[in-house]
């Protein structure tokens, strides 16, 4: 059995702006630094053989500092976890993104739910395969995370109008050749959950 935690990257300026990121490779801000720090102080209660994360330096920066807190080197980078590609939208609001694509209307160059799962799934079970036995971190983003769970949960989570937190932990385990979701939404407020998952 290997543990993989899917950590969301801490917040960024268009977070906090609302505008839809994608692949455009948007910074931490101050907050999200101090985001990834309580994650990956919590995370570190835990015991871990390796992380992985977005080559995207929002993700990337998250894996270091929780890299730093968990006593893991340099993050290597995954790419099939980069976030949902958004196309013609990114940089936009949801106001914005209406405005300029009705409902109904395709955006140009966004990616699919299902793109993103054909991607990012494969990749981790590859991950897990490669590493039986052993607990990986891996930092990605919202989209991926929320197509990930959907997908492994036949869409019960997450519920209608819930969101993946900047810095929250999403647990799975890889098991019997298959990933499946272990612990949803973890905030580094959890801590007997994070000691819990140590067993």
């Amino acid at each position: 059995m290997t543990r993989l935690s899917l950590v969301r990257h801490g917040q960024t300026d268009w977070n906090v702006q609302r505008r839809i990121q994608g692949a455009s490779d948007i910074p931490l801000n101050a907050t999200g630094k101090q985001q990834a720090l309580a994650a990956g102080r919590a995370l570190a209660l835990r015991k871990w053989d390796g992380i992985f994360a977005s080559p995207l330096s929002r993700a990337m920066d998250t894996a270091r500092i929780i890299a730093a807190e968990t006593g893991l080197g340099e993050p290597e980078p995954l790419a099939e976890v980069a976030e949902r590609r958004y196309g013609d939208a990114e940089g936009l609001t949801g106001e914005e993104i209406l405005a300029r694509f009705p409902e109904g209307v395709a955006v140009p160059g966004q990616e699919t739910r299902d793109e993103v799962v054909a991607r990012a799934l494969p990749a981790l079970d590859e991950l897990a395969a490669a590493n039986a036995g052993r607990s990986l971190i891996i930092v990605s983003h919202g989209g991926v995370i929320a197509s990930l769970v959907r997908r492994l949960t036949n869409h019960a989570l997450p519920a209608p109008g819930e969101v993946i937190p900047n810095g929250s932990v999403h647990d799975f385990i890889y098991r019997d050749g298959a990933l499946q979701l272990d612990r949803f939404n973890l905030s580094p407020e959890d801590h007997d959950l994070f000691t819990a998952a140590v067993s």
